[in-house]
């Protein structure tokens, strides 16, 4: 069978926790995760006529769900800037609060709440590609060869990549321990 023989509903059957928990990973809200998977799927609607199978379909979602959540933060991150930047000049009497995440992954167990809050607070101060590579290996534990190909680097670059993430987590948790 195909991938043109394929209906939508059999993609989102086998791909939708893989897209939805990637989602959540980097957006770490479930809303936002749960609207990333309907634009990953609607995507794909659109898109699979160009697929042209140069790595596998799997690889590709994983592309599809990376792009569209990153794009997602960078935006938020530019309203954010733009929201201060307005704050700023409108009323620079009144205090800038910037809300603290509370977010908790629901595959956590209830007594690693607080643990895996912190540690998905260190994951997002990562650079985007040190970020990426340690979530699809330690969150939805993919080898470094499938990383490489969603990635398009070499596996010696996501071993690399991924040694750099957990060194710079260890620092930054290091940091948080140090100072609570």
């Amino acid at each position: 069978m195909t991938t043109t023989e394929i209906t939508l509903a059999e993609y989102y059957n086998q791909f939708h926790k893989m897209v939805y928990n990637t989602a959540l990973s980097y957006l770490q809200n479930i809303e936002d995760a749960e609207e990333i998977t309907q634009d990953v799927f609607l995507e794909l609607h659109h898109s699979i006529a160009g697929f042209r199978a140069e790595s596998s379909l799997k690889t590709w979602i994983y592309r599809i769900t990376i792009n569209k959540s990153l794009d997602l933060i960078k935006y938020r991150k530019r309203k954010k800037r733009f929201g201060i930047f307005n704050s700023i000049n409108l009323d620079q009497s009144a205090p800038l609060k910037i809300p603290e995440s509370d977010f908790h992954h629901p595959g956590v167990v209830l007594e690693n709440k607080e643990k895996a809050a912190i540690l998905f607070k260190a994951i997002d101060t990562l650079p985007e590609i040190q970020k990426t590579v340690f979530i699809l290996s330690k969150v939805e534990g993919l080898g470094n060869v499938e990383i490489g190909e969603i990635i398009k680097k070499s596996v010696g670059a996501v071993e690399s990549l991924n040694s750099r993430a957990r060194e710079n987590l260890k620092k930054e948790l290091f940091d948080y321990y140090n100072k609570n």
